[in-house]
């Protein structure tokens, strides 16, 4: 049956964090009509919750101004070491090679600006691994006064949404400056057009190919064509209770970092017209530091406190890359070695609050967390042991040994500071901190995701394949509605967010080559 077509255009995207921004803005610069649609009524995803996430896009411009002496095929070494092959070589090897060209692309435009950040590789002893933090870039702050029309529409920060906190009017900073310096960017053409409470539910075809979308929008359902492509770049499905259960993703949607939009719309309309997935029980994980809303929120950067299971011992190394803590701490709840909540103890060095820099949502009343009994306090560790419920014998005699090893400066049990990311927030100092000063205390963690990396198959031009491994005609995916080039494994910062912006941008530049 013929299809009665409300809208025309190009390119259809959907999503509008880093990934499909880029997309949007590659339509656009082009010469071609381009629709981005929104789900929710804020732009910017996942991407703008992101405080420096950044993109990991090896040897670009803003690092060769730098003076870095890196080399791609260093970092390709690096990539391929950690990732191994669970995931195509090709793809691999088109994104560790595709971010340069990307940013040297997007910095021909006066509104896109970058800079470096370092922020050591997560593999730190992995053959090709920086360790100086030379792969990393981020966007450069935006005064708000320069786009003061995006301040209520770009996403974020978390407090805002959470917390019910002021949105910033001074500077969009960290991910927030990314996606509102595309929405500047991309208002420059007239062909492109943003659509806020937009979603796309379903996939049209005709011969095979897709050739649009139908999307409820307004209270109202409608069918919109794509000329070129349909390029879903919609976030992953950590906000759908229900999937995660059918495809295996530990934790739950309430502690996910994505926005409540990410309920994997977009990979059930993929699916629907023939799709193949892979990684669909896989996360971007994190410890999760627990608030009184119930909420387990990605928690980094620790300057003291070790964390204990129920049996009051020590069973991972504090200062690893969060991807990789929460992925032990997965493995301990697999093998029924650990329970949650999981718990952080530290002495009162810094007071009653958690020695956790890097909180992402801010810090509740402390009286909030005593009431919730996510937070405890005691003069001894005996009595710290028996408010928590673990075995005091053997809490007393974790931290004995903690702190016998830092004595001796180093952690023979699980290689605390071993790596440079496990020592990139103490000033390159061993981040081990003795627990000797009372009152003593104890701070509730769950585990976190930055969003689900499980998505729909697709080639080095972000094609999507069935599951023949045939290319479905038409129809794109990137970011988290695509399955990760990184496979079961988190590289370095800057790894979701760099791949959404590449592998939507290789998209569109597929479909500007039709």
């Amino acid at each position: 049956m013929p299809v009665n077509w409300t809208e025309e255009y190009d390119v259809v995207v959907a999503g509008s964090g880093g990934g499909g921004m880029s997309g949007t803005y590659t339509a656009a610069r082009e010469g071609l009509s381009v629709l981005l649609l929104e789900a929710s009524d804020k732009f910017g995803g996942t991407t703008a919750y992101s405080g420096g996430g950044g993109m990991w896009f090896p040897c670009n411009p803003v690092l060769q101004r730098a003076g870095t002496d890196d080399t791609i095929d260093d970092a390709l070494t690096y990539y391929r070491a950690v990732v191994g092959d669970r995931t195509p070589q090709e793809l691999q090897e088109t994104y560790v090679r595709g971010g340069a060209p990307l940013i040297e692309y997007l910095e021909k435009d006066d509104n896109l600006a970058f800079e470096m950040l370092p922020w050591p590789d997560y593999f730190g002893k992995a053959p090709g691994a920086r360790l100086d933090g030379q792969r990393h870039t981020m966007p450069s702050p935006l005064p708000v006064s320069e786009a003061p029309e995006l301040r209520d529409i770009v996403r974020g920060p978390l407090d805002v949404d959470r917390l019910g906190a002021s949105t910033p009017d001074d500077y969009f900073v960290g991910d927030r400056a990314l996606v509102a310096r595309f929405l500047k960017a991309i208002s420059a053409y007239p062909d492109a057009t943003l659509s806020l409470n937009s979603t796309l539910v379903e996939l049209v075809t005709e011969g095979g190919r897709v050739t649009g979308a139908i999307v409820e929008r307004g209270g109202e359902t409608v069918a919109i064509r794509a000329r070129r492509g349909v390029l879903l770049a919609a976030g992953g499905f950590e906000g759908n209770e229900e999937m995660r259960a059918r495809y295996g993703v530990p934790g739950l949607a309430r502690d996910t970092m994505g926005p409540a939009s990410n309920t994997g719309k977009a990979h059930q309309a993929g699916m629907a017209v023939g799709a193949d997935t892979d990684l669909m029980d896989q996360a971007w994980w994190s410890p999760g530091l627990t608030h009184p809303d119930g909420r387990s929120a990605f928690a980094l950067w620790f300057t003291g406190g070790i964390f204990v299971n129920q049996n009051g011992e020590r069973f991972v190394n504090e200062s690893a890359p969060y991807d990789r803590l929460g992925r032990a701490v997965i493995d301990q709840l697999d093998d029924d070695a650990l329970s949650l909540p999981f718990w952080m103890i530290y002495d009162d060095t810094e007071g009653e609050i958690p020695p956790v820099k890097a909180s992402n949502v801010s810090f509740d009343e402390t009286e909030k967390y005593r009431a919730a009994g996510l937070w405890h306090t005691a003069e001894t560790l005996d009595e710290l042991a028996t408010k928590i419920d673990v075995p005091a014998d053997a809490l007393i005699a974790t931290v004995e040994r903690f702190n016998s090893m830092v004595d001796r400066g180093s952690d023979e049990d699980f290689g605390r500071g071993d790596e440079a990311y496990d020592r990139a927030f103490s000033g390159g100092e061993l981040p081990l901190t003795a627990i000797t000063r009372g009152p003593f205390h104890a701070a509730a963690f769950g585990i976190s995701d930055l969003g689900t990396k499980g998505g729909l198959r697709t080639d080095s031009h972000a094609r999507v394949l069935d599951s023949a491994g045939t290319v479905i005609p038409g129809l794109y995916a990137a970011g988290n509605t695509m399955a990760a080039p990184s496979g079961t494994t988190y590289p370095g910062g800057g790894n979701p967010i760099g791949t959404s912006m590449l592998f939507s941008h290789l998209a569109v530049r597929d479909m500007v080559d039709e």
